[in-house]
């Protein structure tokens, strides 16, 4: 009996799979070498393309917005602080105010002056959010003030806290370490004495957390780091207007 053998068609389709199937494999493997190793604008690459050299070490795109976002937080807290001392009701927020206003004008001296070191220019004024929030406090009265202004406060803070844990953990450099520091500081005692008001929705921080999307990537303009003579950075008065306090040397102590 002879044995029929398998009609030309029927041979070159199972090599024809074969071949796909074993290409398929290579891609599969090649794919994520070429993804995250080779191409331009992996973590590595930005973090080498966007950090310059400093006498106080290298300095990151990362290093670089931590230092802006110190100097925004300033400009919109100490007025809210302010503003808190002036009108709360209770003793517990007038004193969440106080720590407010004493910690920033601490906080904007260091950045102003690191800001200096580094030839880099700072704010001069609150973003938007942040007016929309000085505009929303305003807004409030009474009980629902204390509300906003504890809870508002409160998230603000903890954003604040994971980029100084994580600058703190990799920067390079001397002077944004140090100034890591005296944010860390500063940031958790607000946190603390916002909490302390007993009126810190921690469920909706629990949700937010959960829910928010992570921030899109921020690239630091081209060519990235310091300007040459980026002038003096003064605060100013954001709308609605509540004055700054000048600054202090460090904290006052209690």
């Amino acid at each position: 009996m002879r044995l029929l053998s398998a009609p030309p068609r029927t041979r070159i389709n199972g090599t024809t799979l074969i071949v796909t199937g074993l290409l398929a494999t290579l891609a599969a493997l090649v794919f994520p070498i070429w993804s995250y190793a080779d191409r331009s604008g992996t973590g590595l690459d930005t973090l080498d393309s966007q950090t310059v050299s400093t006498r106080f070490g290298p300095l990151s795109a990362t290093d670089r917005t931590f230092i802006t976002k110190v100097r925004l937080a300033g400009l919109w807290e100490m007025p809210a602080g302010q503003q808190a001392e002036q009108r709360a009701p209770s003793k517990a927020v007038e004193t969440a105010g106080e720590h407010l206003v004493e910690g920033h004008t601490f906080l904007d001296a260091r950045v102003r002056e690191v800001a200096a070191q580094l030839d880099l220019e700072l704010p001069n004024q609150p973003n938007e959010q942040q007016q929309d929030w000085l505009r929303e406090l305003t807004a409030a009265r009474g009980q629902d003030y204390e509300r906003r202004f504890a809870n508002v406060l409160r998230r603000a803070h903890g954003q604040v806290f994971s980029l100084v844990a994580q600058v703190r953990a990799s920067t390079r450099n001397t002077l944004v370490r140090e100034l890591a520091d005296d944010a860390n500081t500063t940031v958790l005692d607000h946190i603390k004495v916002l909490e302390a008001t007993g009126l810190v929705d921690f469920d909706a921080l629990a949700r937010d957390g959960a829910t928010a999307s992570p921030p899109p990537a921020t690239r630091s303009p081209a060519p990235p780091g310091p300007t040459a003579s980026p002038g003096s950075a003064t605060p100013v008065t954001p709308s609605p207007s509540f004055s700054l306090p000048p600054a202090a040397s460090s904290p006052r102590s209690r």
